[in-house]
């Protein structure tokens, strides 16, 4: 009797930074190789490859060492499961473990980039060694969201920028640039967005922007939108605009 095709969807999933190419014999990265470990997959284990380049590849785990794996690259899927829009999402970082989880679930729901921002009412305050440290592990977090989610492009995680100074920079060629506010004439963030295949949205720290902050961002292009009567908590507004907009 036959057996049916593996199912692509149910292969553990591995995200491996390195180049890839159909019939490679390959050591996995150490991130990779512990990862395999850890699931206890043994020689003969299907698994799923991708690298961020787009696509994934099917492979065979042939090796289990102490500390490296080898595996057989397979063939290459064309498979993206990005969302239907570019939403880049720059945020004023909220406190404690809940940038870990705006990470985390910015990944999963389809977020182009993630813009880490220190704002004037900012309760986390990261510089030099302990930011490049942050940076690395939200880096990590947003590769292993997509291996559980099935994205095979990594979102930039960018380095952390005083507000003042992205605003200077005026990254991104996005065509639509929102800013969440509470002022009263600000628009519904679908009805803002309008057409715009790309969108850079920009949200505040746990108590929001200042009004500063906000003039300074309306003069950088940005527009004031509003995501309903209720008010969210920061991380939770940032996804709330995702979630609409991706």
């Amino acid at each position: 009797m036959r057996s049916a095709a593996p199912d692509a969807n149910r292969m553990p999933r591995f995200y491996c930074p390195v180049p890839l190419a159909a019939g490679q014999p390959l050591q996995l990265p150490a991130g990779a190789a512990r990862h395999v470990q850890v699931l206890r997959l043994q020689p003969g284990a299907q698994i799923t490859l991708f690298n961020g380049d787009g696509g994934e590849f099917e492979a065979i785990v042939e090796r289990m060492g102490r500390s490296d794996v080898g595996v057989q690259v397979g063939a290459h899927r064309a498979v993206e499961r990005e969302a239907r829009h570019e939403v880049h999402l720059a945020v004023g970082m909220p406190a404690n473990e809940r940038m870990d989880w705006l990470v985390e679930k910015a990944t999963e729901l389809g977020a182009a980039s993630i813009q880490p921002l220190a704002a004037q009412r900012s309760v986390l305050r990261l510089k030099s060694e302990r930011a490049e440290k942050k940076l690395a592990h939200w880096q990590a977090i947003a590769s292993a969201a997509c291996e559980q989610c099935g994205r095979n492009r990594v979102p930039p995680v960018h380095e952390v920028l005083e507000l003042p100074a992205w605003l200077e920079q005026g990254r991104g060629a996005a065509s639509g640039r929102l800013l969440l506010s509470l002022h009263p004439d600000s628009r519904a963030v679908r009805e803002a967005a309008g057409d715009s295949q790309a969108v850079i949205f920009l949200s505040g720290p746990e108590g929001g922007l200042t009004t500063e902050e906000e003039e300074a961002a309306l003069a950088a292009g940005f527009s004031r939108v509003t995501l309903g009567a209720r008010v969210l908590r920061a991380e939770t507004a940032a996804l709330a605009a995702l979630a609409t907009l991706a």
